[in-house]
């Protein structure tokens, strides 16, 4: 867990320094996420989650109001916009001292967004689905986390394959990293993206060679919580995946992860508090 050198990013004038791994508690405000859909999307409901996960621990609120997973269904922007805006103003009036993370791919969404006071976009697909993405991220100078994916979320698990995957994974963020630089982009974080276009074996060979991403210099986030590479494992449903996950989250943890996004901030922070003391 002890990163080679310290990494920080900028958020809204507050430097944040990775030498302790951060948690991102994930906010979905979707009637169709793959483990909480529906459990967020009214105002109240999404305040009082948040409320919870910033008591528990989380350093970052990552808002997605569009699923990504396998072969959800597609929303417009329009419904995306409708669906985040009204939480955010809410959110950002509630818990001013907070970093919200925009979970969009969409350029138009970013930006009005971070008007209303979002500190930084989370890019399933790295600024690829739309070409304004990172000149808008650069335009406000926020950090910008890109994520590896292979396809899009309608085929992306159809018949993901690699030639050699690690390989394949570093080469495409090296190439992001120029594109994001060139944009304006100064702070960026990567995520290697379980289980976007990845069997279980491609996602569990990522988590055992996370510390690979290292050579990059930048910020490395790791998304396990609950997904299925944990309960077709183990033969059980996400619900059941609280374990699994704080074990996969310790593994990631123990080769330097820097982020850990997450449903369950309680148990995250307990896997980042027992592995310091052993540092």
């Amino acid at each position: 867990m002890n990163t080679k050198h310290s990494m920080t990013i900028n958020c809204k004038g507050t430097l944040i320094d990775f030498s302790k791994p951060k948690i991102m508690g994930i906010l979905n405000l979707t009637p169709d996420s793959f483990y909480d859909g529906g459990n967020h999307n009214n105002t109240n409901n999404a305040l009082a989650q948040c409320e919870k996960m910033i008591f528990e621990g989380a350093d970052f609120i990552d808002v997605g109001a569009f699923s990504s997973k396998p072969a959800a269904e597609e929303v417009s922007e329009e419904k995306e916009l409708k669906r985040l805006l009204p939480v955010l103003e809410k959110l950002v009036i509630s818990f001013p001292n907070v970093f919200f993370s925009i979970d969009t791919f969409r350029s138009k969404v970013a930006a009005e967004a971070l008007d209303r006071g979002a500190a930084l976009i989370n890019d399933i697909s790295a600024g690829s689905f739309d070409p304004e993405m990172m000149r808008t991220v650069g335009r406000y100078r926020v950090p910008f986390i890109a994520m590896h994916m292979q396809g899009n979320p309608g085929t992306m698990q159809l018949n993901p394959s690699y030639t050699n995957l690690i390989d394949e994974i570093v080469r495409f963020f090296s190439g992001k990293i120029k594109e994001a630089l060139d944009a304006g982009i100064n702070d960026i974080i990567l995520d290697p993206g379980f289980g976007f276009g990845k069997t279980k074996t491609h996602n569990f060979e990522i988590l055992k060679k996370l510390d690979t991403f290292q050579m990059l210099e930048k910020p490395i986030l790791t998304g396990v919580s609950r997904k299925s590479m944990i309960y077709k494992t183990l033969g059980i449903d996400a619900a059941s995946a609280l374990n699994g996950t704080s074990v996969l989250h310790t593994i990631a943890l123990s080769k330097n992860a820097q982020i850990l996004r997450v449903h369950d901030v309680k148990q995250a922070k307990e896997c980042i508090d027992l592995l310091e003391v052993l540092q």
